[in-house]
């Protein structure tokens, strides 16, 4: 409210998360709004935590701004979701594929648990891949039918190939952690990637999009955006202060909710498990 010059009496309506995440924190955060928003005597918007991910495309710190154009696809990975989702407006959102089983941060943190590194190691097997060479050592991608994905096959096939090689050489891991970082980054990316400009193709749309905390992977955001470049694709990332969890997501879905009156009830629920069509 200071950065925007406003005061709290000027404040339209309080937008919170109802869910999905830790319940702790959505109780907190639900309570505190409604609070708020009965004190203040205004209204209270429910948003959906997944849906704000992708939204977050659409705020703008300058009026030129580029936003995607409807319809698009966005490929929203975090440590929880990984999802594939087809944009027709702000709130008509399909999942046209999503992991079976572990999503994709999900992945790099178990895998680099693997790899003898702390948590959270996402940002970890990003830094240290830098260094590597991605094409060092293969790893097995699996055959998933449509647009689904699958990590925990490929979780076991380098748990394995660790394994073996430690057996030979108990330094291993040390002695290639630049290289087995590289290399698991781009077997992921390259799962994901795969899919997504299929979907592309099968929907016809020219703009495409990520969010989520795994979209700040410097990796993905490069591969990306080659590909993109490649296919003559429009690709919109997150600057990163959007990708991780953030209040300005809320905010912006909160918006597009607020313009069409899409108010909740005092006696709403957080959500640990919503459903991504819920909002």
């Amino acid at each position: 409210m200071k950065s925007a010059g406003i005061k709290v009496s000027q404040l339209s309506a309080i937008a919170f998360t109802q869910g999905p995440g830790l319940l702790g924190s959505l109780l907190v955060g639900s309570s505190f709004a409604k609070g708020m928003a009965m004190g203040l005597n205004i209204p209270i918007i429910s948003v959906n935590h997944m849906q704000a991910h992708i939204l977050a495309h659409f705020i703008k710190k300058n009026s030129d701004d580029r936003t995607p154009q409807f319809p698009f696809l966005c490929l929203t990975v975090s440590g929880g979701h990984t999802q594939l989702v087809l944009l027709r407006d702000y709130f008509d959102m399909e999942i046209i594929g999503q992991t079976l089983d572990d999503a994709a941060g999900e992945a790099f943190d178990k895998l680099s648990k693997i790899l003898h590194l702390p948590y959270p190691g996402g940002p970890l097997i990003d830094k240290y891949g830098k260094t590597g060479n991605p094409l060092k050592f293969t790893f097995n991608k699996p055959s998933i039918a449509g647009f689904d994905f699958s990590f925990s096959g490929l979780k076991t096939n380098i748990l394995n190939f660790i394994n073996k090689n430690q057996q030979a050489d108990a330094n291993f891991i040390e002695s290639n952690r630049d290289d087995i970082c590289a290399s698991v980054q781009h077997t992921i990316v390259e799962i994901l990637l795969d899919k997504f400009i299929k979907a592309a193709k099968e929907y016809n749309v020219s703009d495409i999009a990520i969010a989520g905390g795994v979209s700040a992977n410097s990796y993905l955001r490069s591969r990306l955006t080659e590909t993109g470049a490649a296919l003559n694709l429009n690709v919109f990332i997150p600057p990163f202060e959007y990708c991780t969890d953030n209040a300005a997501m809320i905010a912006i879905a909160g918006y597009y909710k607020l313009k069409s009156k899409s108010f909740a009830s005092q006696n709403i629920a957080a959500s640990a498990r919503l459903d991504f069509d819920k909002l």
